[in-house]
């Protein structure tokens, strides 16, 4: 059964960066793509960004410019580098893995989460002061 493990999160001041990690452990599917969502108190979920093991990329457009998902396939890992983090940032963040959600519809997901995805992590909190 496919796990992930995220971490990295903490507290920052406005202007920071911070870089979450995602470490994977029984997936054994040969294309899938792995991706960051993130859930505010009081706000809806909403897709960050996501990654396909081609490599290809989708940033939803509140990120776009500041944050950098990567993957690196010898460590099983996942990434998510933020940069110039503002309060609006601050949320739990959740790494998930899925071979048959199509890249393109990852950041405007908005459907289940439970027995939804391959896997889902536990999430990361990531704090943003002002």
């Amino acid at each position: 059964q496919a796990q992930l493990v995220e971490s990295g999160g903490g507290s920052v001041q406005a202007g920071g960066s911070l870089r979450l990690s995602c470490a994977a452990s029984g997936y054994t599917y040969s294309y899938y793509c792995m991706g960051w969502f993130r859930q505010a108190p009081g706000k809806e979920r909403e897709g960050v960004a996501a990654i396909d093991t081609d490599g290809n990329t989708s940033y939803a457009d509140s990120v776009k410019g500041r944050f950098t998902i990567s993957i690196d396939s010898a460590k099983n890992t996942l990434y998510l580098q933020m940069n110039n983090l503002n309060p609006d940032d601050t949320a739990m963040y959740y790494c998930a893995a899925d071979h048959r959600l199509i890249l393109g519809l990852w950041v405007g997901y908005i459907g289940p989460t439970s027995n939804a995805f391959d896997a889902w992590g536990q999430g990361t909190l990531v704090t943003v002061s002002s």
